[in-house]
């Protein structure tokens, strides 16, 4: 029989065992750490949700609290180890593994509604709107979850309109931020009927002003302004200095909104403040509000008045030993600056809902030691994760089974196949590991596979969404076929 599973599916003929049953290909290659097939995979649900839906229904009685907890202090709460074994709520990622190839990104349902959830309670009975950053995790099935729960959707692109449309989200829960959207985009999103334009500039102001025109409609929007306050996080994600691209100076807002209220097909509906990604503390983000709230009663006396208050995003998560405040803790600080004012509130989490939803898994093709360094050369790289290149990320890596107690460890450099020696997952890492062994990257669930690319015509990752103890493949991994798809040669 042709085996896909361990190589990567969809490769060519030359990476295929044939005649050979998988589990005898796995047990001879690497008899210490082989593992049976999962029972519960052969139950997960069979054909497509029913029309409209991109994910199926939760059996009737269960929850987004029916799947294990981990120990206090670790960055993961849907992933454990049962007998050793890591587990994605009901399912063993061994068995997922096995099945279905690696690299593997897997994600938790019950975790994705766990972290939206945790917004929408501190804000009962207030209005509200929370806008998911989709650009942390943009898969079709992560949409359609949390737009099923009343999810809006923060956009930057008209590839993530279409992205959010097909996915069942609602257009007038739909908000467009970004510094350079183009006529198209602003088109298709006032074709759509979204909520509001995140505006980033006086000319933007004004070509958002001639489209509506032209298209006989009016645009809402809020002004997203910079209020220079330090976020204290990696420079690549502050956005709320002097010195980074977007936004207005909040020096200059008034003149701004004095603007907008002068041209015609725009309609001033609130205003916008997002400082920066993976925010551990409370005090820049309260910094940051009490000078915008100072600019909403500013625009007052001038007569503009303010509907609604977008804070953007920004809360961190625990990627390690990192203690950031949790979303109530969060709202109950700003909601205690912002009082009784009639502003309806708008939130704009992506990390904080996603990271610590999903883990990438990895095996280990080869140990290699030099001397200086021991490499543990992994199928995964920095084409999968690029975050330890691109931000000096370290995520936390570890074994899917848990070796013995008395195995001894060594210090690895988790590296890739790819030609760069940027490509590492996570250095100085203290691992009991064997050749063939499967390795967990945790809070692999934001701005990984989103920022995933074909560097070495690596194929993509497949991505796998749990739900108790069923799993569903919610993107094939891609083919050679795939990637030159869109390619041509010349005839002469």
């Amino acid at each position: 029989m042709s085996v896909t599973a361990h190589t990567r599916p969809g490769a060519p003929a030359i990476f295929h065992s044939v005649g050979t049953p998988l589990a005898g290909i796995i047990r001879s290659l690497f008899p210490t750490r082989s593992l049976p097939l999962h029972e519960t995979l052969d139950r997960a649900p069979a054909g497509r949700p029913a029309a409209g839906r991109l994910w199926p229904e939760r059996p009737a009685g269960a929850t987004a609290g029916d799947h294990p907890k981990q120990r206090r202090g670790s960055p993961m709460n849907a992933f454990e180890y049962r007998n050793r074994q890591l587990h994605a709520e009901e399912v063993q990622l061994a068995a997922l593994a096995m099945r279905h190839g690696t690299p593997l990104f897997v994600y938790s349902r019950a975790a994705l509604e766990e972290r939206f959830r945790a917004y929408q309670a501190p804000l009962a009975g207030r209005p509200h709107l929370i806008c998911y950053a989709m650009k942390a995790n943009s898969n079709l099935a992560v949409l359609n979850v949390l737009a099923r729960l009343g999810a809006g959707f923060d956009i930057v692109s008209g590839g993530e309109l279409a992205r959010a449309l097909a996915a069942g989200a609602d257009p007038g829960k739909i908000i467009f931020s970004g510094v350079g959207k183009s006529i198209d985009e602003m088109q298709a999103a006032l074709e759509a009927g979204i909520h509001c334009f995140n505006v980033e500039s006086v000319p933007e102001l004004e070509r958002l002003s001639a489209v509506a025109q032209a298209m006989d409609k009016v645009a809402a929007i809020s002004l997203r302004v910079n209020p220079d306050v330090d976020a204290n996080t990696h420079p690549y994600i502050s956005t709320g200095l002097k010195d980074n691209k977007f936004g207005v100076p909040i020096e200059q807002a008034l003149a701004v909104y004095q603007r907008a209220r002068s041209l015609p097909g725009i309609h001033i509906a609130g205003v916008d403040c997002h400082i920066g990604s993976q925010l551990t503390t409370l005090t820049p983000f309260l910094d940051a509000l009490d000078r915008v709230l100072l600019l909403v009663d500013k625009l007052a006396e001038h007569g503009i008045t303010i509907e609604h208050l977008d804070l953007g995003g920004g809360l961190g998560v625990q990627y390690n030993d990192e203690q950031p405040p949790s979303p109530q803790e969060y709202m109950q600080a700003l909601l205690a600056r912002i009082g009784d004012r009639k502003l309806t509130l708008v939130f704009e989490p992506g990390r904080s809902i996603v990271a610590n939803a999903g883990v990438m898994l990895t095996r280990v093709e080869y140990l290699k030691a030099t001397g200086n360094k021991n490499f543990a050369i992994i199928d995964g790289a920095m084409n999968d994760i690029i975050r330890p290149a691109l931000y000096q990320a370290k995520m936390q890596i570890v074994p899917v089974l848990q070796p013995a107690a008395s195995t001894p460890k060594a210090t690895w450099d988790i590296v890739g196949p790819v030609c760069e020696s940027a490509d590492f997952l996570g250095r100085d890492r203290e691992l009991a590991l064997q050749q063939g062994d499967l390795l967990a990257v945790l809070s692999a669930g934001a701005y990984c596979f989103a920022m995933s690319s074909n560097y070495n015509t690596r194929n993509r990752a497949a991505e796998i969404m749990v739900d108790g103890s069923n799993h569903t493949v919610v993107r094939r991994r891609e083919t050679f076929d795939d990637q030159m798809a869109l390619e041509a040669m010349l005839e002469n």
